[in-house]
């Protein structure tokens, strides 16, 4: 009965885990050979990000003024997923709503360490008090690798391809990220990066890509629309693999596995499907640190520190 279980649920993880292509669908390619994913896409999405069980939830109530809708939280700095994007995004197409973004583990929820979420709570509820306790998408650096994949607003992503490199240039914080795809050594492990250092291949139409050489500045999710893992610290062990399989001429799957053994007990996956939007119009996001809403979060500290005579 055991070994019958644990296979129909590595089959149901399978089955969730591994887009259909369509019938007949022949993937372009590029002029020097590339499965072409060209183009500009988008993830409107107000699918949660893991299931929220009992036990996630209570996991949220201590940091209740940042979620809103857990335990009476109105929500503070950070923009999660609106319930309605048709009239603000007219020419993107809108992702069905579905379980969880979550995949794997099966339980929809990302596997944290207690010595993470440690370091999560006491940053979260110190944000006014100094920019250091802030994520890096609150001080405009970046959203991180995969952060910046996760659905929110301004989720445009422009896919460029030229011989020996894809190039995403997302909306969200301007992030261009140059991904080599013709075996071009990485940096010496010395060098660390807030979004680590990427290397891609081909394996048939799908593209792959392996990011390592983080440092330990960032965090794994940044904004509210990641819940739980919001302000979850990266390490330099943190090893990032992303999954970019298109479908069909409108659609593509996104799959990313996460492992990073100080921040969480073993690798989980996130996929959720993107949508081909040539009519979508990627605007100039005007964040940058030192900006007005930092600014504006610390003095706000200060003076809910002043009225309480500190």
């Amino acid at each position: 009965m055991t070994t019958r279980r644990t296979l129909l649920t590595t089959l149901a993880t399978l089955i969730l885990a591994t887009p259909t292509l369509a019938q007949n669908y022949t993937q372009p390619t590029t002029p020097d050979g590339q499965p072409d994913i060209s183009g500009i896409w988008t993830s409107f999405d107000t699918t949660p990000f893991e299931v929220e069980t009992p036990e996630v939830l209570a996991d949220l109530k201590a940091l209740a003024y940042w979620f809103p809708g857990v335990d009476g939280g109105e929500g503070g700095p950070g923009v999660g997923p609106s319930g309605d994007f048709s009239q603000a995004e007219p020419h993107a197409a809108q992702n069905q709503r579905r379980r969880s973004m979550v995949v794997d583990p099966p339980t929809g929820q990302v596997p944290i360490l207690d010595s993470a979420r440690s370091v999560r709570d006491d940053n979260l509820n110190r944000l006014a008090d100094h920019w250091v306790h802030n994520t890096p998408w609150e001080r405009c650096i970046t959203r991180g690798v995969p952060g910046n994949m996760f659905p929110t607003y301004n989720t445009g992503h422009l896919i460029l391809q030229i011989p020996g490199y894809v190039i995403i240039s997302s909306e969200m914080i301007h992030v261009s990220r140059i991904i080599p795809i013709d075996n071009t050594p990485r940096p010496p492990g010395a060098i660390r990066q807030w979004n680590g250092n990427s290397r891609g291949h081909w394996e048939g139409n799908t593209l792959v890509v392996e990011t390592v050489g983080y440092n330990t500045k960032g965090t794994v999710g940044t904004n509210v629309a990641t819940r739980r893992i919001r302000g979850i610290p990266q390490s330099e062990e943190m090893k990032v693999v992303e999954r970019f399989i298109r479908v069909d001429e409108d659609n593509m799957t996104y799959q990313v596995t996460v492992e990073d053994p100080n921040a969480f007990e073993h690798a989980w996956t996130v996929e959720l499907p993107m949508n081909y939007s040539p009519d979508y119009r990627i605007l100039e996001y005007t964040c940058h640190e030192g900006n007005y809403g930092l600014e504006n979060t610390l003095r706000g500290g200060r003076a809910e520190d002043k009225a309480r005579g500190q």
